[in-house]
């Protein structure tokens, strides 16, 4: 084998400085999309209740009005990121005890069976409900999928390659709002509306529909993910050597076709095996004690903006007046900027440390943010606004989820980037909670600067973490 070496060993270090030094993806490229499937469902789930929430409330709450809807969806939204906190806190360390494949395959099913139960809820009682099954699957499976995209892509492309599955989050996101605009809007004249959209006062269970396509694309990726392996950084974690050896010598084989490998650095840190109590290792170390710290600031504080815009901006744009059709207009509009930023993402995320891109991200924000204010109620400007607001405020996620795996070692990994980020969410149920039921009182401009503020003061935060671009995991998080 080219540039392999000469003798075969199954030293944890060997290992690891064999697959560090691969540049390239080195898995079949199927596997990207594989994954990338449960980031299309999951963010297809997070998003769908966006323009679909209007017609859920009439079905559900008795006198629901389209103007009443942003004064109901806090809760859903609220028990659904509990859910996600729980499900990240509880399951995702399970797979930095039994695997990232196992916990791949269960959290999917987890989230499939909760957009199942959402679709067939009686009340808004069980809609809740069903929305927090939803969210246990939905946190757990981010953070793993996140670890082990990060684990096995090369150093030098980590963040890029979240991006690539961004490509397809946003994708689903875009699904998301659009066929709640399809199948729960009432038909109107382009741009109040679309002629086409299907809500009649016969048929009100589009939103139901929806979530029967967000359990059938769960399934879909369930199968899919029967076929990726075991990420070979966990492997050696816990003392697997030969089948890490095995996934690395498939990964070389792979890469070796397109260019031949240089010799293994062993020049890396030595590989410190699983304690099994990655929680202790996260909170008991000096290191990534502070790490935490500074991540959980920058989530709780970040997430405030993009819930709020991601989850309400329908309900925003309702309660300030505008006619509910031409409010998920403007909102699926804006779902292309969030295709947009990460496409971008995934040219461009690399150039930069994963923490500059927050405050850019945060001064586009408040760009969209006041295109959509001045607009006022002229639905041209009121979408270019809206497209903006949308790039902005997810441009920085793809880096800041590399980034939060980056911070943590292998052992607890999962762990870590589950705490930061689920606990991050709390900050998404106060926007939405809190917030969302103030618009009507603040009008737009005031509105539209306290939800950007957050995530200025996130980026402000992140300002003060370590640099990760390009540097071999082991050394980043000894």
């Amino acid at each position: 084998m080219n540039g392999s070496p000469s003798v075969t060993t199954h030293d944890p270090h060997h290992i690891i400085a064999r697959l560090d030094r691969i540049p390239i993806w080195s898995l079949p490229n199927l596997f990207v999309g594989v994954l990338g499937v449960g980031f299309l469902f999951t963010f297809y789930d997070i998003f769908d209740i966006n323009v679909s929430f209007i017609q859920t409330c009439s079905a559900l709450v008795h006198g629901c009005s389209p103007q009443d809807a942003s004064q109901y969806i806090g809760l859903p939204v609220l028990f659904n990121l509990l859910g996600y906190v729980v499900g990240t806190l509880i399951l995702s360390p399970l797979a930095d005890r039994v695997g990232r494949r196992t916990m791949l395959m269960v959290t999917l099913i987890l989230t499939g069976l909760g957009s199942l139960g959402t679709a067939i809820v009686p009340s808004l009682t069980w809609f809740v409900l069903a929305r927090t099954v939803t969210g246990l699957g939905i946190g757990a499976d981010l953070a793993i999928v996140n670890t082990y995209i990060n684990e096995v892509a090369p150093k030098s492309g980590r963040a890029r390659f979240t991006s690539l599955l961004f490509i397809l989050s946003s994708i689903g996101a875009f699904l998301g709002i659009w066929m709640g605009l399809v199948l729960t809007t009432p038909a109107a004249p382009w741009p109040l509306g679309l002629p086409f959209a299907m809500a009649t006062p016969h048929f009100t269970d589009g939103w139901r529909i929806m979530y029967i396509i967000g359990a059938l694309l769960a399934l879909i990726g369930v199968i899919l993910r029967i076929q990726l392996p075991e990420s070979p950084r966990w492997l050696v974690s816990v003392g697997k050597q030969q089948e890490a050896l095995d996934v690395v010598r498939s990964m070389e084989s792979l890469a070796e076709i397109h260019r031949p490998l240089p010799p293994p650095d062993l020049s890396e840190p030595d590989i410190i095996t699983s304690t099994h109590h990655p929680y202790r290792e996260i909170l008991t170390h000096p290191l990534y004690r502070r790490r935490t710290v500074i991540l959980l600031g920058v989530w709780v504080f970040s997430y405030v903006t993009v819930y709020t815009f991601a989850a309400g901006l329908t309900s925003i744009l309702t309660a300030l007046k505008f006619p509910p059709s031409e409010a998920g207009l403007v909102a699926a509009v804006g779902g292309i900027g969030f295709i947009l930023s990460a496409t971008f993402a995934f040219g461009y995320s690399e150039r930069l440390e994963r923490r500059t891109w927050l405050p850019i991200a945060a001064i586009l924000t408040i760009i969209g943010g006041a295109l959509m204010v001045i607009a006022g109620s002229h639905v041209a400007w009121s979408m270019l606004g809206a497209i903006v607001l949308f790039f902005g405020f997810n441009l920085w996620m793809p880096m800041a989820y590399s980034w939060s795996t980056e911070n943590y070692p292998t052992r607890a990994r999962t762990t870590g980037f589950a705490l930061v980020d689920g606990i991050g969410h709390v900050g998404g149920g106060f926007g939405i909670l809190m917030i969302a039921p103030l618009i009507p009182a603040l009008g737009a401009a005031k509105s539209f600067a306290l939800i950007i503020a957050f995530l200025v003061i996130g980026a402000i935060i992140a300002q003060f973490g370590v640099k990760t671009r390009a540097q071999a995991l082991d050394k980043i998080s000894p």
